[in-house]
């Protein structure tokens, strides 16, 4: 166990060197470029000192809820580590179950004879469209469901954003997310190994997904940050923008569960939850007018499992308070 607690630290700087991963430091870079362009438009010159107190602002890269998610960064991986990774669902046997489950329907059959270079082109699509609509649909039941909710209150309790805060997550919602990844591979990789056969590639730059690479590349990083890049009206009806995902972060209510989509802004458009970055104002970041609770590393770890399980017995709970005589 000490061994595995120590290969999990060790291995955390790794993410700033994969491309799957949101903090590589090409993306960082990508998002630092856009973040000049936005402070430049804003200030009318671009100042190298003011650049880096306007990025870097001490009051939010060091404020209690930032530190908060730096050790959450390294205590999450720890933990999946330890408990999650044994019991995660994997890719292999799902896409194998998808395969078996088309062969008995429809029988077997040649692989369709179209170029590779269209299999190519086809598989990457169709990866990137289930994950990106299994996180649209984990997300809006994440947030439509009150005991999935008091766990992904977790990362809305975020009280400043950084480009941290995506690893700001309750062990159970990391755990739910990463079988929701086994899932929608295996099901696009099953169901694609039965259509084409077994040549199946992806494209790919430095290991992700073409499509993935190039929505981190668009400054996913401002997401969760205090830089207001919106990419305008036309483009934010079909692609969430960083601002479109800090308005999913405000505490006003009329802002809640609102742009849960990842990159594409279709789902949200398809459900009624899409909201432009014009048609709001001056926002706040937060879970509303009420404290969430989650002021230590215990109470993020253990306040959701006490107030998940409370949304299943309220009603017990209140036809005994209704039997108990009045004094």
């Amino acid at each position: 166990m000490i061994e595995t607690i120590w290969q999990s630290i060790a291995q955390t700087p790794d993410y700033l060197f994969d491309a799957n991963k949101r903090i590589f430091i090409g993306y960082i870079i990508m998002a630092l470029l856009l973040a000049l362009l936005v402070y430049t438009r804003r200030k009318g010159k671009a100042s190298p000192c003011g650049f880096l107190r306007y990025v870097f602002a001490k009051k939010i890269w060091w404020a209690p809820s930032a530190r908060q998610d730096y050790q959450l960064w390294i205590y999450n991986r720890i933990l999946k580590a330890l408990l999650f990774a044994p019991v995660v669902l994997t890719m292999v046997p799902i896409a194998l179950g998808t395969t078996e489950v088309l062969e008995s329907a429809f029988g077997q059959h040649k692989p369709l004879a179209i170029s590779e270079a269209s299999v190519v082109v086809i598989f990457t699509i169709l990866l990137f469209l289930a994950d990106d609509f299994s996180r649209f649909i984990l997300h809006y039941a994440l947030h439509k469901i009150p005991f999935l909710w008091h766990y992904h209150k977790v990362h809305h309790s975020a009280k400043v954003l950084t480009p941290f805060t995506i690893y700001r997550s309750h062990p159970l919602e990391s755990y739910l997310y990463a079988c929701r990844m086994a899932l929608s591979q295996g099901l696009v990789v099953g169901l694609c190994y039965y259509l084409f056969g077994n040549t199946l590639s992806m494209f790919d730059i430095l290991g992700a997904n073409v499509f993935v690479f190039a929505f981190n590349a668009m400054g996913s990083n401002l997401r969760h940050s205090h830089v207001w890049l919106s990419w305008g009206k036309g483009v934010e009806k079909w692609f969430i923008s960083p601002a479109q995902h800090q308005i999913h972060h405000s505490d006003n209510p009329a802002h809640f569960d609102t742009n849960l989509g990842s990159a594409l802004a279709i789902w949200d458009r398809l459900f009624g939850t899409l909201i432009r970055a014009d048609e709001v104002g001056k926002i706040n970041i937060g879970v509303g007018q009420y404290d969430a609770g989650h002021n230590s590393i215990w109470a993020i770890y253990t306040k959701p499992f006490v107030d998940s399980f409370a949304t299943l017995v309220p009603e017990r709970f209140k036809s005994r308070a209704q039997k108990q005589p009045e004094s």
